[in-house]
């Protein structure tokens, strides 16, 4: 839990004195050998406001590799953690450029920062008056944005798209429980299903689960929300797109059917840093070979993972399953950009036996990548005890019902 902003704080710190007292504090290291002493200059010039200052300049810093411009923003603790990546919040608006666009969750305005570049119309709600008055200063140089309190469960807006982030903390906890975000996912949708509708979600929440709607009927059937289950009838017939930022799954969103190309349900982005993606859909083909392991091992981005197209990545990059119901992936070659493990030696998996050929080998540093296999890498790497030098990755995972060890040369970045 951060510092409790008050309305008082938010004052303060956007007149210009609040601006000189920030300014004095990020001349200051603020680290934690440095605090009590930067603390005691401190607070003869700011009094009160001390804690509000140097933990606005804390966040500052700690959003500089998330948001841009973070600089100049007011931030919270929490509004932080969730706030979207300027990168993908910039290519999100992206696809609905061009379009008026209502972030009925605006929280301190990420989104918003985005969308005000590409969209015509940018209007933004949130029922928190600190979190708006904190957006209304983040966003003062974006002429095209409204702010408004709102619910975000009680339409406010008309001829907009719809864009939704619930809160994914229930009693200070992450959840991947649909019934326990803030607002819950099955009235959320509720709300707005006659619009266009774009709702970002935890990457955890289990999208298989989301039963296709009946032609005729809402996105949510009645018994939607209720029973013990967060996803009891919860449904939805548009897109479900997964991000990945950085080779770090970052989240998926939920856009509807007028938001999305004809007949796709499944999409994987790929973002890199410098706002560079490639993106991979359900449309295009899945049909794979089955074959013997070949030279290398692909472990895909874990977008494709987790949007369940790893089959359309490997027929689009000529390789094929380790194993139908493992992710590895196996060929001849590497998709350009993608780290693979060349196969040194393929055995069954015993750990005494694995033992001896990385000793063979003089393994030292050990890299061990382990999937449909239960077993703490961490614990197997310290049984093994490698003494060598030369650097090994084991890709440990099942194929039919045979554990199976593959040695494999630790890549370079590719």
């Amino acid at each position: 839990m951060g510092y409790e902003f008050s309305a008082r704080d938010i004052d303060y710190l956007t007149t210009p004195t609040g601006r000189d007292a920030l300014a004095a504090a990020a001349s200051r290291p603020l680290t934690p050998a440095t605090l009590l002493r930067d603390l005691d200059v401190l607070r003869r010039e700011c009094g009160d406001h001390t804690a509000a200052v140097v933990e606005t300049v804390q966040l500052r810093r700690r959003a500089e590799t998330k948001l841009a411009d973070a600089a100049h923003w007011l931030l919270t603790d929490d509004a932080l953690q969730q706030a979207t990546p300027t990168v993908v919040a910039r290519y999100r608006a992206r696809r609905l450029a061009g379009r008026p666009v209502h972030d009925v969750t605006c929280s301190i305005g990420a989104e918003l920062a985005a969308l005000h570049r590409e969209c015509p119309v940018v209007l933004g709600s949130d029922l928190d008056r600190l979190r708006l008055a904190m957006a209304a200063h983040n966003l003062a140089d974006a002429p095209n944005v409204a702010l408004v309190r709102a619910d975000a469960l009680r339409p406010c807006s008309r001829d907009t798209v719809v864009l939704a982030d619930p809160a994914r903390r229930a009693g200070g906890r992450r959840t991947h429980d649909p019934a326990r975000l803030q607002p819950p996912l099955a009235p959320l949708l509720a709300a707005y299903r006659d619009r266009d509708l774009v709702v970002k979600c935890a990457p955890g929440l289990d999208f298989d689960r989301f039963a296709p709607r009946r032609p005729g009927t809402h996105p949510l059937s009645e018994r939607a929300g209720r029973g013990p289950d967060g996803y009891e009838g919860l449904s939805w017939d548009g897109e479900v797109e997964v991000i990945s930022l950085d080779g770090a799954v970052r989240e998926a969103c939920l856009w509807s059917s007028g938001l999305t190309d004809g007949g796709v349900r499944r999409r994987a982005t790929v973002l890199s840093g410098d706002g560079t993606f490639w993106t991979l859909t359900d449309t295009e083909p899945d049909e794979i070979p089955e074959r013997s392991p070949g030279e290398w091992i692909v472990d895909p981005d874990g977008a494709v993972v987790r949007a369940g197209l790893v089959r359309h990545y490997a027929a689009k990059y000529g390789l094929w399953q380790l194993d139908p119901r493992i992710a590895y992936l196996t060929g001849d070659a590497v998709p350009a950009g993608v780290r693979g493990f060349r196969v040194l030696e393929r055995l069954e998996f015993r750990e005494k036996a694995l033992r001896a050929e990385l000793h063979r080998r003089h393994c030292g540093p050990l890299e061990i990548l382990i999937r449909g296999v239960d077993i703490d890498p961490d614990a197997l790497r310290r049984r093994i005890k490698p003494r060598g030098d030369t650097p090994h990755t084991v890709v440990l995972t099942r194929i039919g019902r045979t554990a199976t060890a593959f040695v494999c040369e630790t890549p370079a970045a590719r």
